[in-house]
């Protein structure tokens, strides 16, 4: 999917999410290689052919965020689907998400809760993909005194190996309706460039849990992939 829309609500086609068997039978080999690493995170890189992943499907303009813009008003995590695990995945990684957002320092966020945006807006979330109230951007600026707000979608979330975790995140500026960013991904730790990635952001992180020198944590722990998944996608957020 390819941003090229400069308003809110723009963006195109939803991507559908296609779990092949393929991916399934590649894992096992994975796992098992991640297995035999337990202290080496380099061992692991150096085990697989593709290199680290970067997410690509991203919109951003202009290519440096205003000095203007200060504070964001984060909506909930929302799923268009309401069946399947994506309400589970809205729940555990809705604070891993604003964990993410904190720690990018790119600005500062302020929560938006559900109860509050169902009192103005009937609807408890909004993905971002629907016509917005009239309004509603003028609202969250004189509420929150916001200049931009965060709009997430949980497009996928598999909560057992392999992880998957997919993210439609659209940062607006809601003085002048204009898509700021906006990324749209899928990491799948079945494929070894996610996985040699997540390993990567896990050994470089300060905790010392169990594990995590070995890669095994973030890629069996859903909290821990989508804290890897989320972190590498606010990394391609403006520059100031």
């Amino acid at each position: 999917m390819n941003f090229s829309a400069k308003s809110v609500g723009g963006c195109g086609h939803r991507r559908q999410t296609v779990w092949r068997a393929g991916q399934i039978a590649g894992v096992t080999v994975l796992v098992a290689a991640l297995a035999g690493c337990q202290t080496q995170l380099t061992n692991i890189g150096l085990s697989m052919a593709e290199p680290a992943y970067r997410p690509a499907n991203v919109f951003a303009y202009p290519p440096h965020l205003s000095s203007s813009l200060q504070r964001v008003a984060v909506l909930p995590l929302a799923a268009t689907a309401t069946v399947g695990d994506l309400p589970e995945g809205c729940e555990a990684l809705t604070p891993v998400l604003w964990e993410q957002l904190v720690k990018s320092k790119k600005f500062e966020v302020v929560n938006v809760t559900p109860d509050q945006l169902r009192s103005h807006t009937g609807r408890p979330a909004w993905t971002g993909t629907e016509s917005l109230p009239a309004d509603f951007l003028a609202f969250l600026h004189r509420e929150y005194a916001c200049e931009a707000v965060l709009l997430s979608e949980l497009t996928a979330y598999h909560a057992y190996a392999p992880l998957a975790v997919g993210w439609r995140l659209k940062l607006v500026d809601v003085r002048t309706g204009q898509i700021l960013w906006a990324a749209d991904e899928l990491f799948d730790a079945a494929r070894p460039g996610v996985a040699r990635a997540a390993c990567h952001f896990e050994k470089h992180q300060s905790s010392t849990t169990a594990g995590s020198e070995s890669g095994w944590l973030v890629l069996n722990s859903p909290r821990q992939f989508g804290s890897y998944s989320a972190a590498a996608l606010l990394d391609t957020l403006p520059e100031r």
